[in-house]
């Protein structure tokens, strides 16, 4: 009688076998590099950000994002141009980049302010202040896009470094003295 490790082997390449050895190399890398699993495929990687955006995109349900979202530090402010993609609603993933792409940060380590990258020519619009405040979402720090000094004062997003180099975050509208959510988004 093998020992529990042997019998796990033996099970494992039994199952992956049928598979063919090169999806097991292809799998096992990505599988061993999860940082954080929240379930059905909603996986965060702080070492493959295209395996980040997509889950967040593509495999993250509404509740998953929200957890995402509170399990993640403020993280650092984002520096430089960043691709942003809408994460929810799913409906808005189709047509949203024919509008915005993504965002300008020009900030050092306290804030500073951005520039929103509309159509696909990346034309800058919609300034944004970037400064560290409490989240609408649970009041933990985020980094907050406050769009009062652009023509769409109305427009306050607020976002957190889920992994290195790969933000998330909620855009909200100002509504009677509170805030109405308005989507998700992801920058990297």
């Amino acid at each position: 009688m093998g020992t529990s490790g042997e019998i796990l082997r033996k099970a494992l390449v039994k199952s992956f076998v049928p598979l063919g050895f090169g999806v097991l190399i292809m799998l096992v890398p990505v599988l061993a590099q999860a940082d954080a699993d929240y379930g059905n495929g909603c996986v965060l990687f702080s070492d493959n950000t295209s395996a980040t955006v997509d889950s967040l995109r593509s495999r993250c349900d509404p509740a998953q994002l929200r957890a995402v979202y509170r399990d993640a530090p403020r993280g650092n402010v984002p520096i430089g141009a960043k691709d942003g993609w809408v994460a929810s609603p799913r409906e808005m993933q189709s047509w949203a980049p024919l509008l915005w792409i993504g965002k300008d940060f020009y900030t050092g380590p306290a804030g500073g302010y951005l520039l929103n990258r509309i159509t696909g020519a990346g034309i800058e619009a919609w300034q944004a202040n970037v400064f560290a405040g409490p989240s609408v979402v649970d009041g933990g720090p985020a980094w907050i896009l406050d769009y009062a000094p652009s023509p769409t004062p109305q427009v306050y997003d607020e976002i957190r470094e889920v992994v290195p180099g790969v933000w998330f975050g909620y855009s909200w509208m100002r509504q009677g003295g509170g805030f109405a959510e308005q989507l998700s988004f992801i920058l990297a």
